[in-house]
């Protein structure tokens, strides 16, 4: 049961952006930058950081959700259990798995992140960009996973709600009408 008054039948973050929309539109629109731009790291990629991620603060919706999205993007529910799992036995390039080590810093402390951690990415032909990217991916979903957590949202058992959310975010991105089921 959620600490504040939210919609049953929007779980997670769906449920405080309802409650809060003047929030709710930045925060899409920072994740639509950050997740949907199609840039060297595609949006599968970048589903996958937001994921381990999420998996690392076990905010159980927030990684759901963007595995599932993960999952559409990549058409591969498989590869993004092994990144929640274990990303360095994961079947990804050595470039993903060096970001997420990064990104795996991030989660725990801005400054657990090291020159070598960055020399490691860059050895593995990331660029700037891509740290960049990775690092606020990172710290952005420490943020939305703590906001969803914070104040005891919902996070349905029920998988293919979140395969349902998935599919449409991934068509449609973040800043789409929330049409979907539980969206």
């Amino acid at each position: 049961m959620a600490y504040i008054p939210l919609p049953n039948d929007m779980p997670g973050i769906r449920g405080l952006m309802h409650y809060c929309p003047e929030t709710a539109l930045p925060l899409n629109k920072l994740v639509e930058v950050l997740l949907q731009r199609s840039l060297t790291l595609s949006k599968g990629e970048r589903e996958l950081i937001a994921t381990y991620v999420s998996s690392l603060n076990k905010c159980q919706f927030c990684a759901s959700i963007h595995g599932a999205i993960a999952k559409h993007h990549l058409n591969d529910a498989e590869l993004v259990k092994q990144v929640q799992t274990d990303p360095e036995q994961a079947t990804i390039n050595n470039k993903l798995k060096a970001l997420l080590k990064i990104a795996a810093k991030v989660q725990k402390s801005g400054k657990e992140v090291t020159a070598e951690d960055i020399i490691n990415a860059r050895r593995e032909n990331a660029t700037d960009k891509e740290i960049h990217d990775t690092v606020l991916i990172a710290a952005a979903f420490c943020m939305y996973n703590r906001y969803v957590d914070g104040l005891g949202t919902h996070a349905p058992d029920d998988e293919s709600i979140y395969d349902q959310i998935g599919a449409y975010r991934a068509e449609k991105g973040y800043l789409a009408p929330n049409n979907t089921l539980s969206d």
